[in-house]
């Protein structure tokens, strides 16, 4: 008798967390305990997948060791327990039914890209599956945007209406079929179906409706098709006059939109793309990619005006791979919505709310749950990061670097998401919007009560911005008043705590928050701030000047009122030459009254705001005077960088850093006064704009010095929106490196708004 027969048997107890429900995982169990010969059962509960297996010791050894090293490409696991005990004698290895248990919650996939193997079936015309739009497997296809409730089983998503036919049934029940409890399973016999309808909802009577969709978008149609998660308007991106009736009608005059493209290489064609860039592209969470833009693409200019930059996905359905292939054409994919509204879910909401935007719908039957956008991100430094975090990312937690109680951070009013802590979890939210209307607290109302319900949550707590009409922050109040404890959280420190939650720090930073606007301790606007932060405390250690923003709101939306402020409080009337950009923009009499406005302080509040010094900049420079978007004056500043040879122009302007009741101030008039000098002697504006980068950056590199000589940290959190900008973020990182800094930028949740909701939670643990 050989020894490992006479090896006595042994029980292993096993319970896998993570994401280990959907992706495969217990066929994938199943295969593993039939290769080793072992015994058993493996099943899900709402907590865990628990997995008992019987047999020789070195086969169980074996079967731990391949149970982490191979697991599903899905599966993420995040903890693994084993207990030992005496064997039971079991007869054969089961996969049983999943168990529910009360208050247990377990982490749920995000919606998956379609895999390789469910591509080929689609366009296999021998396949019964050929072209058919909701192919899906264990590897891939809708997950959170379908599930109602946990342990994630058909019953309890929107799929349970549909009943599979007998060939879907029997790929279901095979433990080594790639179909194996998938729960969305389907095919063109049982599964759900596509319609197309004009925009009074009449029918489009084609055999193939994916078809006539693909005609309608080659001729010059505007299309709202429904995905994952939502509606996506779509048209030809090559077509000049659809891209603009586009933008018309979704009354969206220049913020750029997005294209999805066939594949990597057509992607080529259109954008120079980086190995890491293609990594992000052919990921199974296949984001949008802004990427540098050839010349020579043919993507309309309308798509993204006065970028350099374009926004590309690659498909990620199967209703998605038909179009593209069919059109031969990129197309524009941007939200089913109308300016900042949530995206359309629903095919009877779509008709009511974008009927005025699509001539067609390709509508489907398959209900979405939870409705989220497309995720966007960017790679610098050969390093990924998130500008928008959703589809295929939420709901998959952040790990936090310490033990959280049950915490709910509300975020901010802008790029607005949410955050749910537990255990060692912060659950963000997808992007939900800015909250400016209804519709979208409603949603943002909505997917609170969801993902309590998903993950059991139960906040005690309730984190909040300092900015009192935010309606984010009366939410919070509302949950206030009924007993639970509300901690206001100033922005730039939320920023901050976002920043070292993203890269598990524990210890003290120096934060560098630079944003458009939050409000400060003081009750002045702030956004260009350098602090000495941990979760439980900050300090202000200095702060760009405070300037006055006449107008308010009206001075965001009008950057060369900002830049006539700065000019008329810096350096003095008598420095409004007339033959200055901003002189084009506004008349003797409004220049009068943005005077009057500063010398009296009427509806100008004070700002430290660096969005507004890029704002100012941009404007003084004759780039942008009025935005029709969100930070669009900075962002073309940058673009006009690109102009130059920046990386190697090593000029700057002059500032001075001044002490002010123990806080260091970044003094502007001498970098002011050198702009308007440039001006006078007719250097580019991108030369200005190079210098101008330079100048941030030197700025933040001598401030964070001085910082840390005093705190002996050297430690710098880089957060706020203004470090979307590629440039200032690679010659911040590059100049704080070579000042021995260990210097941390985001990565998993986006520098800007978007990320606020996780500082909010980090910080409130620590607060009670």
């Amino acid at each position: 008798m050989s020894k490992a027969a006479r090896q006595p048997l042994r029980l292993a107890s096993i319970s896998v967390r993570g994401i280990v429900q959907g992706v495969g995982f217990r066929p994938f169990v199943y295969g593993l305990a039939v290769k080793h010969n072992l015994k058993g059962w493996v099943y899900n509960t709402s907590e865990d997948v628990k997995i008992e297996i019987e047999g020789k010791a070195e086969a169980i050894r074996q079967f731990e060791r391949e149970l982490q090293t191979q697991a599903p490409p899905l599966a993420h696991i995040e903890t693994v327990n084993i207990e030992y005990s005496h064997p039971r004698h079991h007869k054969e290895f089961q996969i049983r039914s999943s168990q529910a248990q009360e208050g247990k919650y377990q982490l749920i996939s995000p919606d998956i890209a379609t895999c390789r193997a469910c591509l080929e079936e689609v366009m296999d015309a021998e396949d019964r599956r050929y072209r058919y739009p909701f192919t899906n497997c264990t590897n891939c296809g809708p997950r959170f945007t379908i599930i109602e409730s946990m342990p994630y089983d058909r019953t309890k998503t929107t799929m349970r209406s549909f009943r599979m036919c007998s060939q879907c049934q029997a790929e279901y029940d095979n433990p080594l079929d790639r179909r194996f409890h998938a729960q969305p399973n389907a095919c063109p016999k049982c599964g759900p179906q596509v319609e197309l309808v004009d925009n009074q909802g009449n029918l489009i009577t084609e055999s193939n409706p994916i078809t006539a969709a693909s005609q309608f978008l080659s001729k010059g149609k505007i299309l709202a098709i429904k995905g994952l998660g939502g509606f996506l308007l779509a048209c030809d991106a090559t077509n000049d006059i659809v891209v603009r009736t586009l933008r018309q009608r979704k009354k969206r005059s220049s913020k750029p939109f997005a294209i999805m493209v066939t594949d990597i290489n057509e992607a080529r064609k259109h954008c120079y793309v980086s190995p890491e860039e293609e990594d992000l592209l052919t990921s199974p969470q296949s984001p949008i990619v802004l990427m540098k833009w050839r010349e020579e693409s043919s993507v309309s200019l309308e798509v993204a005006p006065n970028l350099r930059f374009l926004g590309v996905m690659l498909p990620y359905t199967p209703v998605h791979h038909i179009l593209l292939r069919d059109t031969g054409l990129p197309l524009v994919m941007t939200s089913g919505n109308l300016s900042e509204e949530p995206i359309a879910r629903d095919n009877d909401e779509a008709l009511r709310r974008l009927s005025g935007i699509a001539d067609y719908f390709l509508i489907h039957d398959r209900d979405i749950y939870s409705s989220y956008d497309d995720s966007v991100s960017m790679v610098e430094g050969g390093t990924s990061q998130l500008v928008r975090r959703a589809r295929s990312y939420a709901p998959y937690p952040i790990r936090l670097p310490f033990e959280a109680k049950q915490v709910l951070g509300c975020g901010a009013e802008e790029k607005n998401t949410f955050c749910l802590t537990k255990d060692n979890y912060a659950f963000l939210s997808q992007h939900i919007g800015d909250m400016e209307n209804m519709e979208t607290a409603e949603h943002f109302d909505r997917t609170i009560s969801q993902y309590q319900k998903l993950f059991h949550i139960k906040p005690e707590i309730v984190a909040h911005d300092l900015h009192p009409d935010y309606l984010a922050t009366n939410y919070a109040r509302e949950l206030g008043e009924s007993g639970m404890k509300l901690v206001p959280v100033q922005h730039h420190h939320a920023h901050i705590a976002s920043c070292m939650t993203d890269n598990g720090l524990e210890s003290a930073v120096i934060g560098v928050a630079f944003d458009g606007t939050g409000m400060g301790a003081d009750g002045n606007i702030w956004g260009g701030e350098f602090l000495v932060a941990d979760y439980r405390d900050y300090r202000r250690a200095g702060h760009l000047e405070y300037l006055p923003l006449p107008g308010g709101a009206a001075g965001i939306k009008h950057p060369y009122r900002t830049a006539i402020s700065y000019i008329l409080t810096l350096l003095g009337e008598n420095a409004l030459n007339h033959d200055l950009p901003i002189m084009r923009e506004a008349d003797d009499m409004e220049i009068e009254v943005i005077k009057r406005q500063i010398e009296r302080g009427i509806n100008s509040p004070f700002t430290s705001s660096m969005g507004r010094l890029f704002d100012a900049v941009s404007a003084l420079l004759g780039i942008r005077g009025e935005i029709d978007y969100e930070g669009q004056a900075a962002v073309e500043l940058e673009m006009a960088a690109y102009e130059e040879d920046y990386v190697h122009i090593q000029k700057s302007y002059p500032y001075r850093i001044v002490e002010d009741g123990g806080i260091r101030v970044v003094r502007l008039r001498d970098l002011f006064a050198a702009v308007l000098e440039d001006l006078n002697e007719d250097t580019s504006k991108g030369s200005m704009s190079v210098r101008f980068h330079n100048t941030i950056a030197r700025m933040i590199d001598e401030m964070c010095r001085l910082t840390a000589d005093e705190t002996r940290i050297n430690q710098v959190a880089l957060s706020g929106g203004v470090f979307q900008n590629r440039i200032l973020l690679k010659k911040t990182t590059d100049l704080l490196e070579s000042s021995g800094f260990q210097v941390f930028a985001h990565r998993q949740v986006p520098c800007n708004d978007g990320g606020i909701s996780l500082g909010q939670v980090a910080i409130a643990n620590f607060a009670v």
